[in-house]
C-alpha cells in the first residue's frame, strides 16, 4: 500500500517545513500539501525553502493544492470567486513550476464558496474558465487538476461526486481539457451523504486521487465507523493505482498506529 501524508492537516505539532522529514522518519516516502504560502505568488526564497524541505527529507511530493485563500478563515478556493480570479490565475505558473521541480503531477483546485453579490451561474462560468486555464498550465508538465467535494462548508456547492463530475464535463466540453479528474475524498463524500460504494463502482478506475479520514470526527482510520479498508480495496480492484492520501486529524504520537509497519511503502 502506498500512502502519502498530508502535511498541512497532519503533524501539526511541528513547524510546516519540518513535517516532511517527520513523515519520513515515521516510515513514509510521500507527502502532499495544501497551498503552503500566504500569497498566490510567494517570493523565490519561500519557494526554495519549501522545495528544499521536500528534497532534503528524501520524500516525494505527490500532491499540491492551488492557493485556496484563507482556509482557517473559511475560504475554500478561488476557482469560482470572481473578485479573486486574478489571484488564482497568477498562481498557476507558480504551482506548475513547483511541480516541475519536484516531480509532482497532481494539483487540487478547491472550487470556492458561493459569494454574496455573485450569482451561482456567474461563478460557475468563471470556474469553468479558470479550471481550463489550470488544466492547460499543468498539462505542460504532464499534470492533472483534481476537483473534490467538500464537507463542513455550507456555502461550498460541490458536495457529491456527481456535482464534481458535472463540472468536469463542462470543462471538457468547453475547452477540450482531459486532465481534470475527481478527487475521491471518502470522508467528505460520506459526511455529505453520498453513496460511496456506488461512486467507487462507477468511477474508481478514473479517480485522480483518493484521500481518507474516518467519521465521525475526521480522525485516523479505526476511530470512526467508515469501511475505509473495504473502499480502498475495491477501488484498487477496479483499477485505481495511485497513492492513498492520509488527510485526517490525529495527534502525531498516535497518527500512524493503525498502519502495520510492513504496509508502509519504501
Amino acid at each position: 500500500m502506498t500512502y502519502t501524508v498530508n502535511c498541512s492537516i497532519m503533524l501539526t505539532e511541528f513547524a510546516l517545513l519540518e513535517r516532511p522529514v517527520i513523515a519520513k522518519h515515521a516510515g513514509f516516502d510521500a507527502v502532499e500539501f495544501w497551498w503552503p504560502f500566504a500569497s498566490s505568488v510567494p517570493v523565490d526564497a519561500e519557494v526554495t525553502a519549501f522545495e528544499r524541505a521536500i528534497t532534503d527529507a528524501g520524500v516525494q511530493l505527490t500532491g499540491l493544492n492551488f492557493n485556496a485563500g484563507d482556509m482557517p478563515g473559511g475560504d475554500r478556493g478561488l476557482v469560482s470567486w470572481g473578485a479573486r480570479s486574478t489571484e488564482f490565475r497568477d498562481n498557476l505558473d507558480v504551482v506548475a513550476g513547483i511541480g516541475a521541480n519536484l516531480g509532482c503531477r497532481s494539483f487540487n483546485a478547491l472550487y470556492g464558496n458561493r459569494i454574496a453579490g455573485e450569482t451561482p451561474a456567474g461563478q460557475d462560468e468563471i470556474a469553468i474558465e479558470n479550471l481550463a486555464l489550470a488544466a492547460s498550465a499543468v498539462a505542460r508538465i504532464g499534470g492533472t487538476v483534481l476537483l473534490e467535494p467538500v464537507s463542513g462548508a455550507p456555502d461550498y456547492p460541490l458536495r457529491t461526486a456527481a456535482d464534481v463530475l458535472r463540472v468536469i464535463s463542462r470543462v471538457t466540453a468547453t475547452s477540450g481539457a482531459e486532465n481534470v479528474t475527481l478527487l475521491a475524498d471518502f470522508y467528505h463524500l460520506a459526511v455529505n451523504g453520498d453513496d460511496v460504494d456506488a461512486v467507487i463502482e462507477q468511477h474508481a478506475a478514473h479517480f485522480g486521487h483518493i484521500q481518507i479520514a474516518d467519521s465521525p470526527g475526521r480522525g485516523a482510520p479505526g476511530t470512526g465507523d467508515l469501511p475505509l479498508e473495504r473502499w480502498i480495496a475495491r477501488s484498487r480492484e477496479l483499477g485505481y493505482e495511485g497513492p492513498i492520501g492520509l488527510e485526517y486529524k490525529q495527534p502525531a504520537e498516535t497518527a500512524f498506529e493503525w498502519i502495520p509497519q510492513e504496509s508502509l511503502a519504501r
